[in-house]
């Protein structure tokens, strides 16, 4: 396993593990395989386990795994969603939420706390129906203090954000002081987040990961795989009307030239997005320890040759398709 330094948070594995495949967001498995993968996870290297209390079975089953003691050098993130929370309320919510993810962890803090949903600027207009998000000036003037006054309480080392909002936003926190410690930042081939959020731009994530490294906040690559839309098939029921379906469908031709090199399309885009630059450690997303173990080889083959990013390069596609707000 390599390492990397994260920005101010110490040198990460480059491979962290996603809490939400073994917390079953990501198709069926269960509790006893979610804790013998967290573990052989540990044993080869793995030293960052990315959780949230909304990836189900994923913190409860890191406190059964470990019993709160954690190996060595092994670091915890978790996240909370604030949206439209009003203003005033925003540290105590925090704080609850991060008081019950350390109880159900049964640890005394976490390594990194992350804002969980989009910013968007105060001058915009969101589109019908959607409210999971949190005004610019709300984040600067409440969420940061209350993410400060949260590692002043000892029970988070440092913050960050999923770096999923509207572009604007998140290339302005990584440049204005006080800023991320960590984003999580879209790293796959399609340069897709999925239905992860509102996307009404063409995608600038590679700009977002760069101008991130070039301020000091450490990355973590997120959605390698883009939710299954680039392996060989879905581990679980997708509407075909959804942006994962039409990811999937999209990617048909990446799957087509891994058959000609006669690879896992898995493995290829695990590959591809460990030798985007900037990413310090991409978080797996996966569920059992086959797919560890896949994912390990990966890390273990290192990024692809230069010919062959050129190749799915050039099947374009990353093109930008207008999208409309996820169902």
């Amino acid at each position: 396993m390599q390492y990397r330094q994260m920005g101010s948070i110490g040198q990460v594995s480059r491979l962290t593990l996603g809490g939400g495949g073994i917390g079953q967001v990501w198709g069926p498995t269960t509790e006893e395989e979610g804790i013998v993968t967290l573990k052989l996870a540990i044993d080869e290297g793995i030293n960052v386990i990315d959780s949230a209390p909304g990836y189900h079975l994923c913190e409860p089953l890191i406190g059964k795994a470990f019993g709160g003691k954690l190996p060595e050098g092994v670091r915890v993130t978790t996240k909370f969603g604030i949206a439209q929370t009003p203003p005033e309320q925003i540290y105590e919510k925090c704080s609850a939420s991060l008081l019950a993810s350390l109880e159900a962890m049964k640890l005394e803090r976490v390594d990194v706390f992350f804002l969980h949903n989009e910013i968007r600027p105060d001058d915009d207009i969101a589109p019908q129906g959607h409210d999971h998000y949190t005004p610019w000036s709300v984040y600067r003037d409440y969420v940061i203090p209350a993410f400060q006054r949260l590692v002043s309480d000892g029970l988070i080392g440092a913050w960050g954000l999923t770096g999923v909002s509207r572009a604007r936003c998140i290339l302005d926190a990584v440049q204005t002081s006080p800023q991320p410690d960590v984003i999580q930042a879209v790293a796959n081939l399609l340069d897709s987040p999925g239905g992860l959020c509102v996307d009404l731009e063409p995608p600038r994530h590679r700009e977002i990961i760069s101008t991130a490294k070039a301020n000091g906040t450490g990355v973590m690559g997120i959605r390698a795989v883009q939710a299954g839309a680039l392996t060989l098939g879905f581990d679980r029921e997708v509407p075909g009307d959804s942006h994962d379906m039409r990811d999937f469908e999209r990617a048909n031709a990446f799957r087509a030239l891994c058959a000609d090199w006669g690879e896992d399309p898995s493995l290829i885009a695990h590959r591809y997005a460990l030798g985007m630059d900037g990413v310090d450690t991409l978080v797996l997303g996966i569920k059992n320890r086959a797919e560890l173990l896949m994912a390990l080889e990966s890390e273990s083959l290192g990024p692809l040759d230069p010919e062959q990013v050129e190749a799915i390069d050039g099947l374009k596609l990353n093109r930008w398709h207008p999208r409309v707000l996820a169902s």
